[in-house]
């Protein structure tokens, strides 16, 4: 048998014995209320006033009541098992409320850093499409320059003179307006801009025959910054290389922004 078995079993009977304390003591309450009164009768006396009283006369006298016994204190009871349950409730309750709060917060985080971080992937894809697009109108306008810049110098090619303002000497394009010209048996074109100094020539080591052409990135003060082979029937990776670093020492005069041109070597047999 459990605690709290026992003291549930030693509660009742406290109990039952004090009900029936209480029942017992208002029962016989009852009872002397309930004796009768003796009728008074005319006092006779016969012989002396001690014998006339006689035992009769101690009999009528009255019966004293039993005072009534004051009632037993309540016991004071410990803590039941339905308090202890009942306390025991609330903070589990208090308990799962606190979770449930925790739980709700938890997972406002998590939604809200869900949202930023597809907010965050959105403007990195706006991002990388302004990228492209700007990328992409870039390399038209580049491209653009340079079929310009392949045709003008293809129709130099044919021509096979100097043009320009420069001397028949390759000593150098200036002022050119057209933003072309020939030197030496080479040509270049970058709109708008002319030739400083003469044109840098590669020297044709690996003895090849054909065309090279080079396409140039100009930046503001005429200098070339970028070389890439873009053309020609010279599949010599040597000779490609010395057009490139023949290329980068070229210089032309200022402008307010890069620009892209070429220049086409033409190499002889020697």
């Amino acid at each position: 048998m459990t605690k709290k078995q026992k003291r549930h079993i030693i509660a009742t009977i406290g109990t039952v014995l004090f009900m029936l304390l209480v029942f017992l003591i208002l029962w016989l309450a009852r009872m002397v209320a309930m004796l009768p009164e003796q009728e008074e009768g005319i006092e006779v006396a016969f012989g002396e006033v001690e014998e006339a009283g006689g035992y009769m006369a101690e009999q009528s006298e009255a019966l004293p009541l039993p005072a009534p016994e004051a009632a037993a204190p309540e016991p004071v009871s410990a803590p039941s098992d339905n308090d202890l349950m009942t306390q025991e409730d609330e903070e589990a309750l208090a308990l799962r409320k606190a979770r449930e709060e925790a739980e709700k917060a938890r997972k406002q985080a998590e939604a809200q850093e869900r949202q930023r971080q597809r907010e965050e992937q959105a403007r990195l894809e706006a991002e990388r499409k302004a990228r492209e697009a700007a990328e992409a109108e870039r390399k038209a306008k580049e491209a653009e320059a340079v079929a310009k810049a392949n045709q003008m110098g293809s129709l130099f090619g044919n021509t096979g003179n100097t043009s320009g303002s420069g001397d028949s000497q390759g000593s150098g394009q200036k002022g050119n307006p057209v933003g072309h010209g020939s030197v030496g048996g080479h040509n270049w074109s970058l709109e708008g801009r002319s030739l400083k100094g003469t044109l840098p020539q590669p020297s044709n080591a690996f003895n090849q025959e054909g065309k090279v052409i080079v396409q140039i990135r100009v930046n503001a003060a005429g200098n070339v910054t970028e070389a890439t082979i873009k053309g020609g029937n010279v599949s010599d990776k040597q000779t490609q290389q010395l057009a490139l670093d023949a290329a980068r020492k070229a210089k032309f005069t200022e402008g307010d922004h890069d620009q892209i041109g070429t220049i086409t070597y033409i190499f002889k047999l020697n």
